[in-house]
């Protein structure tokens, strides 16, 4: 741990009086990162719709990609051939990679799980393949970006409590191997909190990974379609049992509700496909809520998307014009809501910090919730 403190640290610099809202920075090799942050998603090695110079108009300080997808294809050795996913995708940021639990998790039917890792079927191309702990870290190492997240099993919604107990112990056991394959000192392993959605297990996880002394920890399982009230008890549960001077990443949630609720509990760090997953269906982020830009409303509007955004979009098209490209099928509309999406979410973290430095972070809450 003490050579890979040589490349990361954080720095926990304001905690709000009134709730468990933080504001840090994570020092990594690509980078510093200024938190609360939410991280755009670019699962197999780019966002989709944007380009990199997009993303670093939305002020994106950091990006995912999924081992799981990369693996697959074009193949974690042939990114490492060219220097690694950063000079891979020509992105000079850091970088966090999931480890593809969530990924062979999701698959179901296509996959078999035992003590030693998981079989699972690509749906694609039907092809066989198998992912353990020890090929998770290979994987993920290969790729050598600044985070990796320990290889886990995520239980369903709804699961019964032994589903959930044997997924979490597993997901213990597999943390002990991932530590112990994982020898790459330039990135930091984030163990993940399982336990479904059982308190006493979800309490028992996070005890047994922070005894991990690692960069960062995860709170998993969630946002796996249980109702946000459960969500939120689970990370209002977790999230003060996890070291208080390391970063907290709540994983795959990523509406402008979820990261303020996050917020509020003292997390600091949110992944989730969904503003370019929404763009591509004609979806955007407004401070009134999500919109739907087909809608006939905005045939004649010649506002932005969201008249306090700053984004490409905002600054340089109408809400109509915008509206013609979707109806027509343009590749471009998706382009500009993704970027739109990307920044509302970047910039609503931004001003959730300076709304914690400010010592006003539940009145901004409470401001920005009863909007939505």
């Amino acid at each position: 741990m003490k050579k890979i403190m040589k490349y990361f640290s954080y720095e926990l610099l304001k905690e709000d009086k009134k709730t468990g809202a933080r504001a840090g920075l994570l020092h990594t090799p690509h980078g510093d990162i200024e938190t609360p942050i939410f991280m755009p998603v670019g699962t197999n090695s780019t966002v989709k719709m944007m380009t990199n110079h997009h993303l670093k108009e939305t002020g994106a300080q950091i990006i995912l990609s999924n081992s799981y997808h990369l693996f697959l294809r074009p193949g974690n050795k042939l990114i490492k051939e060219f220097g690694g996913l950063h000079k891979w995708m020509n992105w000079d940021k850091p970088i966090l990679t999931d480890s593809g639990g969530f990924q062979v998790f999701s698959l179901a039917k296509l996959r078999d799980i035992s003590e030693d890792g998981v079989k699972f079927t690509d749906p694609k191309t039907g092809s066989k393949y198998y992912i353990n702990p020890e090929i998770s870290m290979e994987i993920q190492q290969d790729l050598g970006a600044d985070i990796a997240m320990a290889f886990d099993e995520c239980a369903p919604y709804p699961c019964s409590y032994q589903e959930a107990k044997e997924a979490m112990e597993r997901t213990h056991r597999w943390l002990e191997r991932c530590f112990k394959a994982h020898t790459r000192e330039d990135q930091a392993l984030f163990p993940i909190v399982q336990g479904a959605f059982e308190d006493d297990l979800r309490i028992e996880s996070a005890k047994v990974i922070s005894s991990f002394d690692a960069v960062g920890y995860a709170i998993g399982g969630v946002s796996v379609g249980e109702p946000p009230e459960i969500k939120n008890h689970l990370v209002e549960l977790t999230a003060p049992l996890l070291p208080r001077e390391k970063p907290r990443y709540l994983m795959g949630v990523g509406t402008p509700e979820d990261l303020l609720d996050g917020v509020l509990r003292g997390v600091d760090m949110f992944d989730c496909v969904m503003p370019t997953r929404n763009a591509r269906h004609g979806s955007f982020f407004t401070e009134h809520g999500r919109k739907i830009i087909k809608n006939k409303e905005f045939e004649h509007d010649a506002s932005p998307l969201d008249a306090n955004c700053d984004c490409y979009a905002c600054k340089n098209h109408t809400r109509a014009y915008i509206r013609h490209l979707y109806r027509v099928g343009e590749a471009t509309a998706a382009m500009l809501l993704s970027i739109h999406n990307t920044q509302f979410l970047i910039n609503l973290m931004k001003e959730a910090r300076r709304a914690i430095f400010e010592d006003r972070f539940d009145e901004f809450y409470k401001e920005r919730m009863g909007n939505l």
